[in-house]
């Protein structure tokens, strides 16, 4: 496929267009909102493997598929978009998630045979999300990146707020103070920044804006700025609060797209926007960030472990996660940064299959409390398959995609920080504990009476997780493919932050090739 279609604007604007005949669909097609909405979903993963397949892989460093246009001159924005390795697989790996979302809530907010009103509004606000999902991982101007970044708020807190649980207002409410609060941080930072920077009508673009020398004062005030904003999307301890409310009052769909796609924008933006506009204040901050990812996989693991609540504990395992991969960011190795670029992307598999499956649960029995289930094995066998498999990819079992890439985390951080990577270990000692107990608390046993009669998947939902099950087991088995997409931008991050490769890692690095 030619490079020079605008395949990121299609990827873009597509999905914008499907919301908007959602939303203002006639009378006739409201009755069919299911249906529209997955025929935009699979429009947009049919384009999107369109521009990986234009997409050099053997150049995953530079940034390709570039289109830039003056957008506002007068304040230096421009609409930037490109992508390197980590931003395609990223795109991917949301426009994967989200036809699945789809099909996994084939029965929400609404009946099957009458029009819904709810329904067609929900799968309105999860195709506009999708647009700026993609948006966000392309743009190349940072004027842009914040607007999408605050933009993206707005279609995720009408669904935790219009179509959440019982407490749906407060989480919704909580969600956006703690994103709104970070980005006008970040936006004290995106002005100062341009301000440092050459100015002039294309001032924010990133490519400009890196190299830029700043007073070490100045440049660790701004890198703050950024940090903080990121840390609260990702979520990291301590500004996490605000995930474990959402997860718990969103819908299971909503919940997938929050924490397996949204919330990488925070870990994503550390390693394209922190790293290369910073390199000094990076460098200066990562022993601090290390011991608070540190802390975020221990912590979350244990928390995790004391959940009652399914989609709470789940939430909880992602804060640990999400440890892994800011350590891997901050390590400064190429193994590791690698690997954490990696780990997004799984990350987004396992925990978005996990978030589907408690959701499939939850609609069952009528309750998200763990303790109201027991011995489900026997009577949903296929249900407890699905979730033991992307429970064990969630643990990093040998085989499964996560393994990959936190394996390459953990010992590409060993060749910097080893007493880091030796205490992280802890988080995967954790993690088999959290899953197994959970597993074993709603699967194993004696079904309790009131569970009779609970139905195993149907074939919707079969087909709703059955990608993302085949997805860890052939990135777990065959990695190489993703690993050709991240390892180069990995490199050129040590390069621009001005960084030499760990030896062992370097060692690592040079024995895969």
């Amino acid at each position: 496929m030619s490079p020079d279609f605008p395949w990121l604007t299609t990827l873009i604007a597509w999905p914008v267009l499907g919301a908007l005949l959602l939303w203002f669909a006639p009378k006739a097609l409201r009755p069919r909102a299911r249906v529209l909405a997955l025929g935009i979903a699979l429009v947009e993963l049919v384009v999107a493997v369109l521009a990986i397949t234009a997409f050099d892989t053997a150049d995953a460093g530079s940034v390709q598929l570039l289109e830039t246009h003056r957008w506002i001159p007068a304040i230096g924005a421009s609409y930037a978009v490109g992508v390197d390795g980590v931003g395609i697989a990223l795109i991917a790996m949301s426009v994967l998630l989200v036809p699945l979302v789809v099909l996994a809530g084939w029965r929400e907010q609404g009946s099957d045979t009458t029009s819904s009103d709810a329904l067609r509004k929900y799968l309105a606000l999860v195709i506009v999300l999708e647009a700026f999902i993609v948006a966000v991982f392309a743009a190349r101007d940072v004027f842009l990146f914040y607007v999408l970044f605050e933009a993206m708020l707005i279609p995720v807190y009408f669904m935790i707020g219009g179509f959440g649980g019982a407490g749906r207002r407060y989480a919704a409410v909580k969600f956006l103070l703690f994103s709104l609060a970070g980005g006008l941080i970040m936006l004290i930072g995106v002005i100062a920044l341009y301000l440092q920077g050459p100015g002039g009508p294309d001032g924010f673009l990133t490519e400009k804006l890196t190299g830029v020398a700043l007073d070490p004062t100045t440049e660790k005030w701004l890198f703050v700025a950024f940090f903080v904003a990121f840390a609260i999307k990702a979520p990291m301890f301590p500004v996490h609060t605000w995930l474990p409310d959402a997860a718990e009052q969103a819908p299971a769909g909503t919940s997938t797209l929050l924490v397996g796609v949204l919330d990488k924008v925070g870990t994503f933006g550390m390693l394209t926007l922190c790293l290369p506009l910073f390199p000094n204040a990076s460098r200066w901050a990562a022993p601090t960030i290390i011991v608070l990812a540190v802390v975020s996989i221990l912590y979350g693991a244990l928390l995790a472990i004391g959940q009652k609540d399914l989609m709470r504990l789940i939430a909880y395992t992602s804060v640990s996660h999400f440890g892994f991969i800011v350590l891997g960011i901050f390590a400064f190795t190429s193994t590791s940064i690698a690997g954490s670029s990696f780990y997004m992307v799984n990350h987004g598999l396992s925990t978005g299959a996990l978030f589907l499956l408690a959701g499939f649960l939850v609609a069952r029995r009528g309750s998200q409390q763990i303790a109201d289930f027991g011995g489900l094995a026997k009577l949903v066998p296929v249900l407890a398959g699905l979730f033991l498999v992307s429970g064990l990819s969630a643990l990093s079992l040998p085989g499964l995609s996560t393994f990959v890439s936190e394996f390459m985390v953990i010992v590409g951080t060993f060749g910097r920080h080893p007493a880091a990577a030796i205490v992280a270990t802890l988080g995967v000692v954790l993690a088999a504990i959290y899953v197994l107990w959970t597993y074993q608390r709603i699967f194993s046993g004696t079904p309790r009476d009131e569970l009779a009669g609970m139905r195993d998947v149907t074939a919707t939902e079969r087909w709703a997780v059955a990608p993302l099950i085949a997805a860890m087991l052939v990135l777990g088995f065959v990695p190489a493919p993703a690993l050709d997409l991240v390892r180069p931008p990995a490199h050129v991050t040590l390069d621009v932050i001005d960084v030499e490769d760990a030896p062992a890692a370097a060692a690592l690095e040079g024995s895969d090739q």
